[in-house]
């Protein structure tokens, strides 16, 4: 058969590219042909996955201490990736994390290096912040925007959240307790009036704005566009082409629930190998019901239903070998 395995991470255990290798290795030494193409939504590994950095700029992270941020510059383009600067993991988590005081400042300035080393195309991947700031830390650290023109900028969004509602949808998952939610939203509307204001840009009208507690919506003011992390890195990396004739397609996470089917990676294989009828599973570490009506010729297998909870977190990565194996040889 022909096989090409295109999963996510497993996210806190096993990285896109590391659980890709690892299941195309076994298919192979199987007889198969495979391709392996681990994926991105725009969230961690964003980075990783379009060739990793050869980069390190020393930022603030999102609660103020020095980070290492590592990024991506080649011909031009630079690709960043927001969680390296202000994620919630260097805030030591949600239990760790100040949810009001957490700051985009750092992925500010890892824009202005990009800039300053000569990018003038710059792709930003969201996702996995600590942050609901809307972006402000950013902007200021980016001050002022006409340092900006002319460049290309792009956000790179797993999410489809508005600006002002980023606070319900994300907030209690970065620490916020129910108050600090009410007033993270209040200071995002006031935000967002501000940026009107003063860039004529309505970030509250934009679907997907509200990515990374606001940072899209934030980068907006200053030229930048908007684009699906999920369809910029399928086209980066020709998964299409590389689907096209395969035999199977073998995808994957930690959790599947319907948000996954919202613009993440699971959801957008197996769109696209039902558009080109080409069958797909997805190796998952649990399924969180309820799930959407599932693309034609798309299955899911959970690690935690077929192995036990013990042995699919202690072990995922051979779980999902002998899944794959056991599934292309059925």
């Amino acid at each position: 058969m022909r096989v090409v395995v295109a999963p996510d991470k497993f996210k806190g255990t096993a990285t896109a590219s590391v659980l890709a290798s690892a299941i195309g290795a076994a298919l192979a030494g199987a007889g198969h042909e495979v391709e392996i193409c681990p994926m991105a939504d725009g969230g961690e590994g964003f980075l990783e996955v379009l060739g990793g950095a050869n980069r390190i700029t020393t930022v603030n992270g999102p609660l103020g201490d020095p980070v290492d941020a590592g990024w991506r510059l080649a011909k031009g383009t630079a690709i960043i990736e927001m969680a390296a600067a202000s994620g919630l993991v260097l805030a030591g988590g949600a239990e760790e994390n100040d949810a009001i005081e957490a700051t985009t400042r750092g992925v500010g300035e890892l824009l202005l290096s990009a800039v300053e080393a000569g990018a003038r195309r710059i792709v930003v991947g969201v996702g996995g912040s600590a942050t609901t700031d809307g972006g402000l830390g950013a902007l200021k650290a980016m001050h002022p925007p006409q340092k900006f023109r002319g460049i290309d900028l792009s956000v790179a969004c797993d999410v489809r959240t508005t600006f002002v509602d980023a606070a319900e949808v994300f907030a209690p998952q970065k620490g916020a307790s129910p108050s600090q939610v009410a007033l993270l939203r209040r200071r995002l509307e006031r935000l967002a009036q501000v940026f009107k204001m003063e860039s004529g840009v309505d970030v509250t009208e934009v679907e997907a704005g509200g990515a990374a507690g606001g940072l899209a919506g934030g980068l907006l003011t200053v030229g930048a566009k908007l684009v699906s992390g999920f369809e910029f890195v399928a086209d980066e990396v020709g998964l299409d082409e590389l689907i096209e004739g395969a035999d199977l397609v073998i995808t994957g996470e930690g959790f599947l629930d319907d948000e996954s089917f919202d613009g993440k990676v699971v959801g957008g294989v197996a769109a696209l190998c039902a558009e080109l009828d080409v069958p797909c599973v997805a190796i998952v570490g649990e399924v969180i019901e309820p799930l959407p009506a599932f693309p034609k010729g798309f299955s899911v297998v959970s690690l935690t239903e077929r192995f036990g909870v013990d042995r699919s977190m202690e072990d995922p990565i051979d779980c999902a070998i002998e899944v794959a194996l056991e599934f292309v040889e059925h």
